[in-house]
């Protein structure tokens, strides 16, 4: 809705917070009863089973996240923050491997699918497997956005959107600081 060019910011600047926060309710309320689905459904529909490259879900107390992660990731992975644009490691970063969870080592995403989209995080056409991630509503901020994370331990890993390259159309826009590297030939 915001993005909506029919809706021009002279109009958006003269509703309140609380009657935008409404538009946007109804706006995901309409979308929602028409069928509308946001990109990359969620994955709830693919249980974690064995076999599926997941092996057990890492389920951790918030004292335990900070023990083994830096405040950083601690603060995006966990608390849903995001990393300031064009800051992050993997932002232009070019070397051939998997990118994998921070918190858990779940591979999420090949080099391969790797794209530079110019909006300063490391995006991505598609993950490594539907498996290897999940998807949610996310209305912080007044935006109705859709979130991706990590299926085997919910950290937060940042958002996709419909607006990325072929095959798929679609841009994961994922946190750097989310992420970890295992270059081709040093897999396990």
């Amino acid at each position: 809705m915001l993005d909506d060019p029919a809706i021009g910011r002279e109009t958006m600047s003269r509703l309140s917070k609380p009657s935008l926060l409404l538009a946007l309710i109804g706006a995901l309320a309409v979308a929602i009863c028409c069928g509308s689905e946001p990109p990359q459904a969620s994955n709830d529909q693919y249980p974690i089973q064995e076999g599926d490259g997941i092996s057990d879900r890492v389920i951790k107390t918030d004292e335990e996240w900070q023990q083994i992660l830096t405040p950083e990731q601690y603060e995006v992975t966990r608390m849903k923050g995001t990393e300031p644009p064009f800051t992050g490691k993997f932002c232009d970063f070019h070397e051939q491997g998997t990118y994998t969870c921070v918190c858990c080592g779940n591979a999420l995403f090949s080099s391969e699918a790797k794209f530079d989209s110019g909006t300063g995080w490391p995006s991505f056409w598609a993950p490594i497997s539907d498996q290897s991630i999940k998807t949610a509503i996310d209305t912080s901020f007044g935006m109705v956005r859709t979130e991706v994370m990590c299926r085997r331990c919910d950290a937060h890993l940042g958002h996709v959107f419909e607006d990325g390259p072929a095959p798929t159309g679609l841009r994961y826009c994922i946190n750097s600081v989310a992420l970890d590297f295992i270059e081709i030939g040093n897999e396990q």
